[in-house]
This record gives C-alpha cells, sequence and structure tokens, in this order.
C-alpha cells in the first residue's frame, strides 16, 4: 500500500491542479502531467474524489473540474477565511485611483494564491494574474513582497531549497533574488519589472497578519508604460497605504488564534 501522506499529498495537489484549472476543466493527462503523478494513479484518484464529491467529470468531453463538496466545505469555512470581500471596496479604490487592475493575493506555505481581482479604467492589460493562479514564493510582486518581509532565516531556508530558474528563467536565481528582496526593503514594496511576461509589470505591498507575519498581499499589474520610474513611488504609496488599510481591517475581524498557519 502507498504511503497514507504520500496518498494525501497527491490528492491535495490533484486538487489544487483542479482549481488551476476552473471554470473551463482539465483531463486526466493534463492534471496527471501538473501534478507529475502517473496517469493511471491521477484517474484512480480522481474516480475515488468524485465518488466523495470533491471533483466532478463531464461524461461529454471527459474533462474534471471541482466538486460540489469543495463549494459545500468552502461556504462553511468563509466566514474564518474568506478575507477577499471585506477587501473589495479597497480593491476597487486602488484600481479607481491608478488605472491598473488590482489584485489580492494570500500565502499558502511557499506560494501565493491570488483570491480577488479588480479590473483597472485603462484599456490596456496585463493578464497575468487572475483569481486562482498560484505561484511560489519570489515570483511575481505579491510573492516577491511576501519573501521580502519574512525573517532572515525563513528567506535563508526557503532559498537553500527552492530552485525557481527551471520555471521561470535565470531572473529568479538565488542571487537575483536576493538582490530584488534587498530592493524591495529598501522601497518598502516590490516591483516585477516584466519578469513573467515582456512587457508585463507588476507591484506589490504585504498584508500583515496579528502576528506581523505578511499573509497576504496587495499589487497593481499592467503594460511598461503605466510603470514608469517617475510613476513607480506614486503606486508605491498608494499600495503601501491601502495595505496598512486593509492589515488594520483584518487584524480586527480575523481571530488572533496563534495556531493558525
Amino acid at each position: 500500500m502507498e504511503d497514507k501522506p504520500h496518498v494525501i499529498g497527491r490528492a491535495t495537489a490533484l486538487l489544487r491542479a483542479l482549481g488551476d484549472h476552473e471554470p473551463s476543466g482539465a483531463s486526466t493527462t493534463e492534471l496527471a502531467r501538473a501534478t507529475a503523478v502517473a496517469r493511471p494513479t491521477a484517474h484512480r484518484m480522481l474516480v475515488a474524489l468524485a465518488a466523495a464529491g470533491f471533483a466532478d467529470r463531464d461524461n461529454a468531453t471527459g474533462k474534471w473540474t471541482l466538486g460540489p463538496e469543495i463549494y459545500l466545505l468552502g461556504a462553511l469555512a468563509a466566514d474564518r477565511y474568506d478575507i477577499a470581500a471585506g477587501a473589495r471596496d479597497i480593491l476597487r479604490d486602488l484600481a479607481r485611483e491608478t488605472g491598473e487592475s488590482a489584485f489580492l493575493s494570500a500565502r499558502r506555505g511557499d506560494e501565493t494564491v491570488c483570491v480577488a481581482a479588480e479590473e483597472g479604467s485603462f484599456p490596456l492589460r496585463s493578464h497575468v494574474l487572475h483569481p486562482g493562479i498560484r505561484f511560489p514564493l519570489g515570483v511575481a510582486s505579491a510573492g516577491l513582497v511576501i519573501l521580502a518581509h519574512l525573517p532572515d532565516r525563513d528567506i535563508d531556508d526557503y532559498l537553500g531549497r527552492a530552485d525557481l530558474t527551471g520555471g521561470h528563467g535565470p531572473a529568479h536565481s538565488t542571487a537575483a533574488l536576493r538582490d530584488r528582496i534587498h530592493r524591495t526593503r529598501v522601497d518598502g514594496y516590490a516591483t516585477n519589472p516584466g519578469l513573467l511576461v515582456e512587457g508585463s509589470w507588476g507591484m506589490g505591498a504585504a498584508v500583515f497578519d496579528h502576528r506581523d507575519a505578511p499573509a497576504w498581499a496587495l499589487s497593481l499589474t499592467g503594460v511598461e508604460t503605466r510603470f514608469s520610474a517617475e510613476r513607480r513611488p506614486e503606486l508605491g504609496t498608494l499600495l503601501l497605504r491601502a495595505a496598512h488599510r486593509l492589515t488594520l481591517r483584518l487584524r480586527t475581524r480575523l481571530p488572533a488564534n496563534p495556531d493558525r498557519a
């Protein structure tokens, strides 16, 4: 028998991959490739997840999507973990004041996941971020600003085991990341100068929990011409103010549970 924690890890990886492919769904082959799980194993696990209501399959296309049980459990946990509703007006204000698209991302272990978005008014937009997309810490402005605000020992530990160059190129080498971490700490906000998609820039500011840990991030994305050297300090100031506003709001709303991840 397979080791149970290993099976759970594979199952959660499949669920996350399903989330990445919402709402259109994904085939068994696509999900197996995304999770590095053998296709027969992925199929067996998806069938088991479907039987429990955690996955669903379109018989016409053969594509898998998240199942109804995910929605039900999510609804039960929403009061405790859903910060998107509480941040909606702040995202709208950022988008209105800057004309750029504004996003809220949450830290989940060694990743950030985008949980909310508000489109800006400027007609040219970047489409790198969208709700549900995940990036490793240090990738995209949200992941960079969260990483930069971690204690040095946590940064050293993460950079010692994370290899981002394979998936995101040499611009995400350890040395390059350390340079950007230093720059982020100096500025207070992070800048991503088109490192994911050429010509698509982003800036981010950290939002802190009751322990002063960077648990979330607000970010702005847009085309390179909208992030000139003259304008970036203005955008950074707006982001920092919005992040501080959200930090104060969440500290009064979310329970101060020291055991929360």
